[in-house]
């Protein structure tokens, strides 16, 4: 039987980086789920699709073939072929995922491969609603969370490496944005699972809260 852990929390609460540094420290396989929709995202932008448009949603989301491969222990996302791990990471496309992802169309497609991997293989898996929709059943579930602010300060201090021009104010208030707006969709709203242990890492290292989680997987 495999074991699962499920991470879900808000946008910045650092699901991504503590899902892939639990997973290479137990060998499991590590899923973002977070990338899957991100490059169904980018492939709805490229059909120069606006977010309201449903229908067309709808229709051109079936045309979009997502898989994900391994190399090196690391998740490629590939869109129709083409590894996207380097253009799923922009507000553009970061913001698109959010109002495309409620999307029925779009879940099912999503949510059918990432069930099918855990079913199959030991897995850290972190989104919105993992452990409350896509891995009920994970014997791991947390609710990672952290401050706005230290989430918009995290987010600035990751762009501003890349060079990229910022502002702090902006990015906090987008970020509390994308909060309401995932807490509030009507299909599989971010929200804590009843059985999720909760997780504030607002003043946690990243290796404190690695372990944290590692612990919870022991115990059970």
């Amino acid at each position: 039987m495999s074991f699962n852990i499920a991470i879900d929390g808000p946008a910045g609460a650092g699901k991504s980086t503590i899902a892939r540094k639990i997973a290479k420290k137990l060998g499991y396989i590590y899923v973002d789920t977070g990338a899957m929709y991100r490059a169904m995202a980018l492939y709805l932008i490229r059909e120069r699709i606006d977010p309201s448009e449903t229908e067309k949603i709808d229709a051109k989301c079936e045309e979009a073939d997502i898989t994900i491969g391994y190399e090196n222990g690391e998740q490629i996302v590939y869109l129709n072929g083409e590894n996207v791990n380097g253009l799923i990471r922009t507000e553009e496309v970061g913001n698109m995922a959010s109002a495309s992802s409620p999307n029925p169309n779009v879940r099912k497609k999503m949510v059918e491969l990432q069930q099918k991997l855990a079913a199959s293989r030991d897995v850290v898996m972190d989104g919105r609603d993992i452990g409350t929709c896509v891995l009920p059943d994970a014997q791991v579930k947390v609710y990672l969370t952290a401050d706005s602010r230290v989430r918009a300060e995290r987010r600035y201090k990751e762009l501003s490496e890349k060079g990229v021009s910022c502002d702090l104010d902006t990015i906090e208030k987008d970020i509390i944005e994308r909060d309401h707006q995932d807490m509030t969709r009507e299909i599989s709203p971010l929200m804590q699972a009843e059985d999720a242990v909760l997780v504030d890492s607002s003043c946690m290292t990243i290796d404190e809260v690695v372990d944290a989680v590692i612990g919870l997987a022991g115990d059970r």
